[in-house]
C-alpha cells in the first residue's frame, strides 16, 4: 500500500485542514473494523487512514513532512535531524569530512550532547574517566482518533468500545453532556515512551450524529411535536418523547403552531453544569381533506370570527 499520506486520504497536497478531516472521517466510517468484522483489508485501510490523518492534522507536522524533514511515519530523516541539532554551532570538525562518525567530532560527545548526558570528572573534554551517562527518556507521542456517537449517548453518557488502528479495543467512557467536536483524553493509551519515559495519551475526537427527533441547543433539547386542530383549540394531554423517556404534557387550549412549552430539567444533564430544559415546539396539523362535519364547523366559525390573526403581523411589516 502506498505510504504517502495524501494518496492514502485521497486529497491533494494543497488540501485544506477541513478537507483532510472530511476525507479521513469518510474513510474511517467505511473501513472501521467494528463495521467490517473479520475483514483484514478493511482493517489495513483503517490503520493506514488513521496514520495518515495523525500526520497531516497537525499543520506544523504536515509542514515538516512536506519539506522532507520527517517521513510518513513521523520519524526524523537522519540528515535533517543532525542538521537541525548542529547547523548553528561551531563546525569545529563536526562536519570535517563525508565519512562516518568522525565528521561529527567524537561520537560519544555527539550522542551525550544529543541525549542530555555528559562526561563525568572534569570539563573541557580533558582527562578523567567517563562518568555515568544520563539515560535518554522521552514521553510517547499522543495518538489522535475519531469516534461517531448518537445524540442520546452524548446527552446521557455511555460506554463505547473503540478499536484503535493497532487493533487494540478500548472501552471509552462518554461523559454526559459532551459536545460535538470535543476531545476525550485516554491517559497512557498513546505511543510508547522511550527509555523510562511514560506513554503518550490517546486523544479521541467525538462527532455527534444528528437525531431524527431531537436537536441540541447548548444544554437544552428541542423537539417539534405535531398536534391536531382540536387539541390546539380545546387543549389536551399528550405523550411527548424526551431523551430519558416519554412524559405527559398538557397542551393549553388555544395553542398555535410555533408555541413553545418548556419541560424543566429534561434536557442535557452534565455533571459540571446545571441541567438544561426540553423545549417542545407545537405544530398544528390540519387534515388535507377535512370531512363534512369539520368543514361545516369551520364555516360557521368563520362567519362569527372576530380575531384577525395577521393584525400584529401587519404592524411589524
Amino acid at each position: 500500500m502506498n505510504d504517502d499520506p495524501y494518496d492514502i486520504l485521497g486529497v491533494s497536497r494543497t488540501a485544506t485542514q477541513a478537507e483532510i478531516q472530511k476525507a479521513y472521517r469518510k474513510l474511517a466510517k467505511s473501513h472501521h473494523p467494528d463495521l467490517n468484522p473479520g475483514d483484514a483489508s478493511a482493517e489495513e485501510h483503517f490503520k493506514a487512514a488513521s496514520g495518515a490523518y495523525q500526520l497531516l492534522k497537525d499543520p506544523e507536522q504536515r509542514g515538516r513532512f512536506d519539506r522532507g524533514e520527517i517521513d510518513a511515519s513521523g520519524a526524523e530523516r537522519p540528515q535533517h535531524r543532525f542538521y537541525k541539532e548542529y547547523a548553528d554551532q561551531d563546525r569545529g570538525g563536526r562536519y570535517a569530512s563525508s565519512a562516518g562518525y568522525e565528521d561529527l567530532g567524537d561520537a560519544s560527545d555527539f550522542f551525550a550532547d544529543l541525549f542530555g548526558g555528559g562526561r563525568g570528572g572534569g570539563g573541557g573534554g580533558g582527562g578523567g574517566g567517563q562518568g555515568t551517562r544520563t539515560r535518554f527518556t522521552a514521553r510517547g507521542r499522543d495518538m489522535h482518533y475519531h469516534i461517531d456517537i448518537d445524540l442520546l449517548d452524548a446527552a446521557n453518557g455511555a460506554t463505547r468500545r473503540v478499536t484503535m488502528p493497532d487493533g487494540v479495543a478500548l472501552d471509552v467512557s462518554i461523559p454526559a453532556g459532551i459536545r460535538d467536536g470535543e476531545t476525550l483524553r485516554l491517559r497512557g493509551k498513546g505511543g510508547p515512551g522511550l527509555g523510562d519515559g511514560p506513554p503518550g495519551d490517546a486523544l479521541v475526537e467525538v462527532a455527534v450524529r444528528p437525531h431524527p427527533l431531537f436537536t441540541r441547543d447548548g444544554d437544552d433539547i428541542v423537539v417539534e411535536v405535531p398536534i391536531a386542530i382540536d387539541e390546539a383549540v380545546l387543549g389536551a394531554k399528550i405523550e411527548v418523547p424526551t431523551i430519558a423517556g416519554s412524559v405527559r404534557l398538557t397542551v393549553p387550549a388555544g395553542s398555535s403552531s410555533g408555541d413553545v412549552l418548556r419541560l424543566r430539567g429534561r434536557g442535557v444533564k452534565p455533571k459540571s453544569r446545571p441541567p438544561g430544559n426540553q423545549r417542545v415546539v407545537l405544530k398544528v396539523v390540519v387534515p388535507k381533506e377535512p370531512d363534512a362535519a369539520l368543514r361545516t364547523a369551520m364555516e360557521e366559525f368563520r362567519e362569527r370570527r372576530t380575531l384577525d390573526p395577521r393584525a400584529q403581523w401587519r404592524k411589524s411589516a
